[in-house]
This record gives structure tokens, sequence and C-alpha cells, in this order.
């Protein structure tokens, strides 16, 4: 790799990583304030809170992975130091994908009306289970993505060049298909075709209830709601698709690196959990309120200029 093209990324790296813990901060802040002051979460706050800790855990072990791969990649190539970043960028991306499931999942359960008791109940069973199905998640990922430790091996013949030089090839060790398809088929696409039902249900639920107004022709709050979950679900849908897509082509070395495509590729690898933390934000009205409030605070702030002091002469008869 070129020493521009580190360079690059790793201020792109630094810079995503300090806004997207800060966005993923400021959603856990919010909750766990309203928490303290003895306001009772909803399943929804619960899922962001959950989903803004993951985000906070994969930016710093993904900075620490990248950070240490660019200074030091005899030492990353090492085996218990590959194995180990391995596992634990995979447990966090894992679980950020089955949330999305459970964000998506609780949304359409909110905007859609049963009028048939079983699905009523059903409904409501569901909404209490999203603390149960927030633990499930994280083990099914602990599931898929710890055995990834037993399942490394080294090809003589894959050599990876670090830098400009041809003496510094590394050999990278690569994952078993045997453990990657089932794997992959699990924590990845599953919750990509569960996320995309959920959202085309919503856009259904959306459509058929487009005429839904009050006397004045102003759009109802269940209406307001149906639009809010159908942007949110499908800006989420989206990133992940690109995020999906963006680690598949890594994986197979479509590019070569410092190519165009390796540097978009890492560019949406990196901006990821800053992407997803802005669209919870403004999918949420609490949260919309609050962020538009701290930054035009921050504004007014920076554009007071400090006022000149004023001299006041007086002038005395004789």
């Amino acid at each position: 790799m070129l020493p521009v093209f580190i360079l690059a990324s790793m201020t792109i790296l630094g810079v995503s990583t300090i806004t997207g813990v800060f966005t993923n901060s400021l959603i856990i802040v919010v909750n766990v304030i309203d928490k303290v002051k003895g306001k009772s979460l909803s399943p929804s706050d619960l899922i962001l809170i959950t989903m803004g800790t993951s985000n906070v855990l994969f930016q710093f072990i993904m900075l620490a992975n990248d950070f240490l791969s660019f200074l030091d990649s005899d030492l990353y190539f090492s085996d218990d130091i590959y194995t180990l970043f391995t596992v634990m960028l995979n447990l966090p991306i894992y679980s950020s994908f089955w949330f999305t499931v459970c964000l998506s999942i609780n949304y359409y359960l909110q905007i859609v009306i049963f009028t048939h008791p079983f699905l009523i109940r059903i409904k409501f069973a569901v909404s209490k289970l999203i603390p149960h199905l927030l633990v499930a998640s994280v083990f099914i990922a602990m599931a898929t993505g710890v055995p990834a430790a037993w399942n490394l091996y080294r090809d003589p013949e894959n050599y990876v060049n670090m830098s400009s030089s041809e003496s510094t090839d590394i050999s990278v060790p690569k994952l078993k298909i045997s453990y990657l398809l089932p794997c992959n088929v699990m924590s990845c696409s599953l919750p990509l075709v569960l996320v995309a039902i959920a959202n085309g249900l919503i856009v259904k639920s959306l459509v058929t209830h487009n005429a839904d107004r009050d006397a004045n022709g102003n759009l109802s709050p269940r209406a307001q709601g149906r639009i809010r979950a159908a942007r949110t679900i499908s800006c989420l849908l989206i990133l992940y698709i690109s995020f999906y897509v963006s680690e598949i082509l890594m994986f197979v070395d479509a590019f070569s690196p410092s190519s165009p495509g390796f540097c978009i590729c890492l560019f949406v690898i990196y901006s990821y959990s800053l992407a997803q933390s802005i669209v919870l934000i403004f999918g949420s009205p609490k949260l919309n309120q609050i962020s538009s409030s701290l930054f035009s605070g921050m504004c007014v702030f920076k554009s007071q200029k400090p006022k000149k002091p004023t001299v006041m002469f007086i002038r005395l008869k004789h």
C-alpha cells in the first residue's frame, strides 16, 4: 500500500470514529438520562441504546484493528492477533444486523393496526419480549462469530503486498468456506431478508393508509409515524446492503489495495456506524429535537463574537 493511501485511510478512520462515537453516545446518554429521571424506556429506546453501544464498540475495535494493520502488519497478521481481531469484529457486526431486525419488527408492530384478537396478543407479546430478543441476538452473534477462531487457515500461495516493496509480501489468513457459508446465511443474509420483509410491510401499510388525515387535511400522528418508520428502516436497509456488499468485495479480494474500488468499500465500512447513528437520530422525534437544539446552541455560541471594550471619557468643567 502506498504511504499516502495509508495516511488518508487512517485520517478518514479517525474522523469517522470521533464523530461516530459522539453521535452514538448521544443516543445512549439521552435515553439513559430519561431512565435516571424515572421515565420508562420504550422497546424502541431500549433497542436504540443497544445499537448505539454496539456501534461504539465496533468503532473502537475497528480503529485498533486497522491502525495496527497499517502500522505493524507483521504483528497484525500473526496467528493470535489476527484471530483475536477477527472474532472481536464479527461480534458487533453480527449483533448489529440482528438488532436492526429487532428495530424493524418493533416499528412494524407499532404502526400496523391488528383487528384479530390473536394477532393483537402476538403484537403485545412480541413488544414485551424485545429485551429477550436483544439478548438472543447477542447469543446468535456469539454462536456464529466465535467459531471463526477455529476456522482460519493460511494459503501458502495467497500473499498481500502491504507496501510498495516486493519483499514485504505477507501471508494473510483466510476463513474456511465450510464455516463461512452457514455463518453468512445465519448472521448476515437471514437478518437482511427479515429487515427487507419488515420494510416492505411498513411501506405497504404506508401506501394503504395514505389518506389517513384529520379534518384540516394534515397527516395524523399515526400516518407521520408510518412515514418516519418507513424512512428509517429504508435508510437502514440501504446502509445494511452497502456494508454487506463492501465486506464481501473486500473478503474475495475483488479490488487491489489502494485502488478506487477498494477505497470506496473501505469508506463505506468506516462510515457505517456513523451513518447508522445519524439515521436513528433523525428517525426518533426525541433524539432529533435534542440533537437539533444541541447543534443550534453550538452554532450560536460560535457566532457570538466578543464585544470590544468601550472606553468612556468624562469631560470635567473647570
